[in-house]
């Protein structure tokens, strides 16, 4: 891979920006069939928290890493910051009224989740947990 593409897919920014609109589009998508301006302010949320918890989750995986010794060192701090970042999301797509909570956090919340563990495997194979 070219050093300039490795840089471009390695930016905070790019994946900022990525998830921002990647999973706020899947927001407007998952409630398409509601009145506009709806779908429009549940993409604007998502992607405004994915942005955030982008930006969040890998910091708190390395903090909570540090903090379990063993196999838990492994599976507990994704499954505690998905369990955080899950209720964040909750919490605020009610409050914002998003109508279909569930269909526009699940993608998101897989993804994280997913995305956690991989980096939580590669800490823990290295054995720096």
């Amino acid at each position: 891979m070219p050093a300039w593409l490795r840089s471009f897919a390695g930016s905070g920014i790019v994946h900022v920006a990525f998830a921002f609109l990647a999973m706020g589009g899947w927001a407007v998508f998952a409630n398409r069939a509601h009145a506009m301006p709806r779908p429009v302010l549940a993409g604007l949320v998502q992607g405004t928290m994915s942005a955030i918890l982008t930006l969040c989750l890998k910091t708190t995986i390395d903090a909570l890493s540090h903090r379990f010794s063993g196999v838990s060192s492994f599976w507990a701090p994704p499954a505690i910051a998905c369990i955080l970042s899950t209720a964040l999301l909750v919490a605020v797509h009610t409050i914002s009224g998003t109508p279909e909570i569930l269909r526009t956090i699940l993608v998101p919340v897989i993804v994280s989740a997913t995305y956690s563990a991989l980096y939580s495997y590669s800490i823990y194979r290295r054995g720096k947990p």
